[in-house]
This record gives C-alpha cells, structure tokens and sequence, in this order.
C-alpha cells in the first residue's frame, strides 16, 4: 500500500500576517538542526508529557510524528509502540538527517500533508502547531488518519515566554514573543475540522537559565527565535541590552532566570 503521493498543488487557505513567513521558519529551523538537541529541555519534557496522556490501550500500526524534529519523540514513540511503523515529516531537511536509524522520512508541510487518506493511525505532533495555520493542520490531520485513529499534539498557549515579554515591554514597543493561540481558539480549529472527544489542558513548564545570554541562546538553538511582522528591526543596542538584562534579573530565583512555557497538550478522535 502506497502511503505518499506526488505533492498537491493547492494550499488550505487560512493563516495570518502576525505570524512568521514560511521561509523564515524554514531557514531558522535548518540553522539550528545542530544545536536543537542541547536546548531542548522543556520541548523534551512537554513531549514526555504528552506520551503520559495517550490512552494506556491505544495500539497503532502506524504512526506520523508531524514536526519531528531533531526525532527524539520517534525514540519515544518506538518504545511505547514497538510493532509500529512510524514515518517522520519535518518542514526541515536538516532536521530529518539529524535522526539516527530514521525508518522513513520525508520532508514536508503540515498543511498540506503529502500522504493519501486515511493512512495514519496516530498523528503524533509536539511542538509544531504554533508555527502553522492551526485550521489547516486540523483539517489534514484527519485527513490522512483512518477511522477511530488518533490526533496527539502539544502547542503554546499565551503566557508562554511572559518573562521575556514583559521585559522587553520596558525596552520598545516591538513585538518580540508570538502571539500564541488561546485554548478556544485551538478547540475550535479540531471541531471544525470534525474531530471528537476533544481533551484539552495547559500544563506549566518554567526552564531556568544562569543569565540572559544564554536564555537567548536556548531560544536560539531550538529555532524559536523568529517573530511576526512587528518585530524590532536590526540588533538591539548595548544601552538596550543592558536595560533588558536588569529587568530581567529582578526576576532571578535561587535556580536561575526563569523562562515560562504554558505547553497545550491534546487528544481528539477521528
């Protein structure tokens, strides 16, 4: 049975301005395929998180991890679900070849998946939604999962990176942080889509760094570092930095400069 088929010349309309172009997306994910795995503790443990939530039960022979990666959740997955095929899609080639022992990969849109119908499973996806126009991952989510399979994924609710942001609010008037989707928002996008047994929660995460420079580099070495249209022009200055240093350090605990991520963890049935 063929699973892949040549790619289709339409794109799910949808999407919105505030949110990085594509291209940049790209290239700031193929720049930090190198780096992505010593800076992704809290993508590390949301993932964890989201393996937890899955039904003790559930049992697929095929699984799509959508975003995979640098591919530490295939590693996860093939544990949990040793008999299963499991194919890993990223927008970033660099990522793919990152992967060790990759059983098979392609590089690929969520939004318009190259898969045929009704193929998957599990539609595995941690982190990726944030990125993307929410209603067409939806809608190709349950496109290419059989009947009765399942959609797992985790996302960024606002609040995230609230430290950064409110920081930089005392710095300029740019917009530094994406605007990340409430909870109605995402719930919507799964029902229009016609999925069922929806379970949403936002689970906490809170990362801690020995300073600013290298918060902004934990940020930078997972590709995140990419923001919407209103965001400053050039690099920020020496009097600039030095402002947002101070700010944040008003923020220091006994473990380090705190960095929030309010991660969305979901489930629905096709």
């Amino acid at each position: 049975m063929s699973i892949f088929v040549r790619g289709r010349e339409t794109r799910p309309p949808g999407g919105t301005s505030i949110f990085p172009p594509k291209a940049w997306v790209r290239h700031s994910f193929e720049r930090a395929a190198h780096t992505y795995d010593t800076a992704s503790r809290a993508q590390r443990w949301i993932c964890a998180r989201l393996v937890n939530g899955l039904p003790p039960a559930l049992v697929s022979a095929v699984i799509l991890d959508a975003g995979c990666g640098t591919g530490f959740g295939m590693e996860i997955l093939g544990r949990r679900f040793p008999a299963a095929r499991r194919i890993a899609l990223d927008f970033s080639p660099a990522m793919l070849s990152r992967i060790d022992k990759l059983e098979f990969g392609v590089a690929g849109d969520v939004e318009r998946l190259p898969l045929c119908n009704e193929v998957v499973g599990l539609y595995w996806s941690n982190l990726t939604m944030q990125w993307c126009d929410i209603f067409a991952l939806c809608r190709e989510a349950r496109r290419v999962l059989w009947p009765g399979g399942m959609l797992a994924f985790s996302s960024l609710a606002p609040g995230t990176f609230c430290e950064l942001e409110e920081s930089f609010a005392q710095i300029d008037s740019y917009r530094h942080v994406l605007p990340f989707r409430p909870l109605e928002t995402v719930r919507q996008a799964l029902e229009v889509a016609g999925f069922q047994d929806i379970r949403l929660q936002i689970e906490p995460c809170v990362a801690h760094y020995r300073d600013l420079k290298s918060l902004m580099g934990a940020i930078k070495a997972v590709g995140a570092n990419q923001v919407g249209s209103a965001r400053r022009p050039g690099l920020m200055g020496r009097n600039a930095w030095q402002k947002l240093e101070e700010t944040y350090e008003k923020r220091r605990t006994p473990r380090g400069l705190p960095l929030t991520y309010q991660a969305v963890l979901g489930y629905a049935q096709k």
